[in-house]
């Protein structure tokens, strides 16, 4: 039986396109994530970013890996019903939590997020894993932009630095030039969302966001689970977030202790 939120339309959507829209996955926990983002950027963590290079108006915060220290982030992941939704996307009898996102465009913002996929920056091998970002303010332009199928494609994104805008390993030819999926006419979902709903996308899927020209804040949480499938590997240099010290060995599934199941059928 899946879960009241979904539909098997739904899944069928993120296992064939790998990203779909849930409507109201955090509803009941958007004040709460509200206080978590405004206790984190009062008191940021060792990877907090501001994404701004010099001409660019407003700003752009994110963080990540804040969730066992910020409670209300610790709440939502064990109270919300995240995992139970993406073991069901992911056809997954297990889910491992990854980490934590917060990405905060302030009113004005010209900046956009470039596109990419998170997957070349992550230790993480297996293609059972779910993103989901989740809006704490009404957004219309500033809406997270996915490119359905991308995670299908023969070749991963060259992954960039982004402010540098240079390559973020060494191995750039592994990687296919990072697309213009507007010029190119790509197939681009994205949707005018409420607080507390979610996109739901695999880590390969393509992805970016216009900036934030209107005058309201753009804030966003988002969760990134693993499945059943998931795998450390290896990357050639400190993939993002590093997560320094794990030991782990290529091949092994990720370690309990730092990456609990928070989710068992």
């Amino acid at each position: 039986m899946i879960h009241s939120l979904l539909s098997e339309a739904d899944i069928k959507a993120f296992q064939t396109d790998g990203v779909v829209l849930i409507k109201d996955l955090f509803s009941g926990f958007v004040e709460t994530l509200r206080k978590g983002i405004d206790r984190n950027m009062q008191d940021p963590g060792p990877y907090a970013s501001e994404n701004l290079i010099a001409g660019e108006t407003g700003r752009f915060f994110d963080d990540y890996c804040n969730w066992t220290r910020i409670s209300e982030f610790k709440d939502v992941v064990a109270q919300s019903p995240a995992s139970a939704v993406a073991a069901d996307l992911m056809r997954s009898d297990r889910v491992q939590m990854f980490h934590d996102h917060v990405l905060v465009k302030e009113p004005g913002t010209s900046k956009q997020t470039p596109w990419h996929q998170d997957g070349p920056y992550y230790f993480v091998d297996g293609i059972q894993n779910v993103s989901f970002w989740s809006p704490l303010d009404p957004v219309t332009n500033a809406s997270l932009r996915c490119v359905a199928g991308s995670h299908k494609w023969v070749k991963p994104v060259l992954p960039t630095r982004w402010l540098a805008e240079d390559s973020f390993y060494p191995n750039k030819d592994d990687y296919m030039a990072v697309p213009d999926p507007d010029q190119e006419g790509m197939d681009i979902r994205e949707w005018e969302m409420e607080p507390g709903d979610a996109v739901a996308f695999n880590f390969g899927i393509l992805h970016g966001a216009r900036g934030n020209e209107s005058s309201n804040r753009r804030r966003a949480f988002s969760l990134r689970l693993l499945g059943d499938d998931a795998r450390y590997t290896e990357r050639p240099g400190r993939t993002s977030p590093p997560f320094p010290g794990h030991d782990m060995k290529k091949g092994q599934k990720l370690r309990e202790d730092w990456f609990p199941t928070i989710y068992q059928r």
